[in-house]
């Protein structure tokens, strides 16, 4: 039975006014309430989830506020950062109210001592970055969005990204959150300490929440010593079962932990450098299948030397057909312009390319992982070009309309088979999201690769943090 919602009626409206200003209001607007109601997914899908109201509070005070009318008048709020999500958790597929952070953005206090920061959950990830490696401090939970996400955004979802294989994902950064429930209450969780077992975890049980459980307000995260100098690789395999084998003996026999591993099938790095105007080492090579890009990095170039020798030396001696060191900042930074902005590339051979499947296997199950994907390309008769932080056995598949499949037809048999790769990969030991997250994307598909008795614990915790369900209902469960 469909749950029955209140209204945004003129009052509920007046007294959103009265909390945040009417400037920081949007309900007459419906082409602005289109914009805040889609995210990445929503774009790609070429669907509107118009909200009722968007609200654009400063404050924990505002937001708490916020809460307490909505939970009086049972609204439903979906809680939106920069609209970057590739799942649809941002998305108000009940209406009611989204809440934008997007004014909350502010880096509160950088505390050199304890070595954390403290920030808004509107702050972009890259602005953090950039502003803590002033102090000589780095800012690890590093997602490949860094340039465009906030950090609320990579706390609701646990974003990952490259450097995952070194320094984790983001909730190994986050120490502590200040959480708005959905009834106002204000509670504070974790802090300037790294080490607790003192109760219930509810700061993890936060982290990688979408929204449904509270509405983060303020972070504490975790800095390190800034890393030094940098090099990125380039280096070429004939397959992916070469490749995979020569990450493993790069870390394990070669005694190199990297910064960064990432993997590039041959369509996306082509097409990505096409779209960027730059050219790649080994791009027309018609013998390479797949390209690792390996970032490592040392405290001094005597170091980083010995590090990319034995490295390179390790690939040669496992399979590669070459290794390309980047001879300077312009090498790198195309470099990884090609890795993270490949997206819009593949989208100009085929406007209506999905890309949302970010399915992660054991490492050792990769080989088996892509051999899937080319059965679906041989199944569905369309191609699946893939890219992915291979070291922590995240892959991201993007899929092509086949040319006999109509634009109507093709999102629901793009989900279709998106599913299938869920499935396998679950079935290999791993889990359909490490990153993107659950959203409304995944939902059915996550329901049925878990036993009921862990949906039924994770129904018992959202009724404890949200007995109404007014906080991103329809998402994750």
């Amino acid at each position: 039975m469909e749950q029955e919602y209140g209204a945004v009626t003129k009052e509920i409206i007046g007294g959103l006014q009265e909390i945040v200003g009417e400037k920081n209001i949007i309900h007459e607007d419906e082409e602005k309430l289109k914009e805040y109601g889609r995210d990445v997914l929503a774009i790609i899908l070429r669907a509107d989830y118009p909200a009722d109201v968007v609200v654009k509070p400063e404050s924990t005070e505002q937001v708490s506020k916020i809460m307490k009318l909505a939970n009086e008048n049972k609204i439903p709020v979906t809680p939106r950062g920069a609209g970057t999500g590739l799942a649809g958790a941002a998305v108000p597929i009940h209406g009611g109210i989204i809440l934008s952070v997007e004014r909350m953005n502010k880096i509160l206090e950088i505390d050199e001592v304890n070595r954390v920061a403290v920030v808004e959950p509107g702050v972009i990830t890259n602005e953090l970055c950039k502003k803590v490696d002033e102090e000589g401090l780095m800012y690890a939970g590093y997602p490949m969005s860094t340039e465009s996400s906030y950090i609320g955004g990579n706390v609701a979802t646990n974003a990952g990204g490259g450097k995952v294989i070194k320094y984790g994902n983001t909730m190994s950064h986050i120490l502590g959150l200040e959480v708005v429930l959905s009834n106002g209450e204000v509670i504070e969780l974790g802090g300037r300490y790294r080490k607790s077992t003192w109760g219930y975890n509810l700061l993890h049980l936060m982290i990688g929440s979408e929204g449904t459980l509270g509405i983060i307000t303020k972070v504490i995260v975790n800095l390190i010593s800034a890393t030094g100098k940098t090099i990125d690789l380039i280096v070429p395999f004939a397959d992916t079962e070469t490749a995979v084998e020569a990450v493993s003996k790069v870390i394990v026999s070669g005694g190199v932990l990297p910064e960064a591993v990432e993997f590039m099938d041959r369509i996306c790095l082509d097409q990505s450098a096409k779209h960027h105007e730059v050219k790649m080492p080994f791009q027309d090579r018609e013998d390479v299948e797949a390209y690792l890009i390996i970032q490592l990095s040392g405290q001094s170039q005597e170091e980083l030397e010995t590090l990319y020798e034995k490295a390179g030396e390790v690939c040669l001696e496992n399979g590669a057909l070459d290794v390309f060191v980047a001879e300077s900042r312009r090498d790198s930074e195309n470099i990884w312009k090609v890795r993270e902005e490949f997206g819009e590339a593949l989208r100009e051979l085929d406007p209506y390319t999905f890309f949302t499947s970010d399915a992660v296997v054991p490492f050792s199950k990769i080989p088996e992982m892509i051999k899937e994907i080319k059965r679906l390309e041989e199944k569905y008769k369309t191609r699946i070009p893939t890219v992915g932080h291979i070291a922590d056995g995240n892959l991201h598949s993007a899929l092509f309309k086949p040319e006999d499949v109509s634009v109507e037809e093709w999102p629901d048999i793009a989900e279709g088979i998106f599913d299938e790769m869920i499935e396998t990969a679950v079935s290999l030991g791993g889990v359909g999201s490490g990153e993107h997250g659950v959203g409304l994307l995944k939902k059915e598909t996550f329901a049925k690769t878990k036993p009921e008795a862990e949906l039924n614990l994770m129904r018992g915790i959202k009724k404890v943090f949200d007995p109404n369900n007014i906080l991103n209902p329809g998402k994750i469960i």
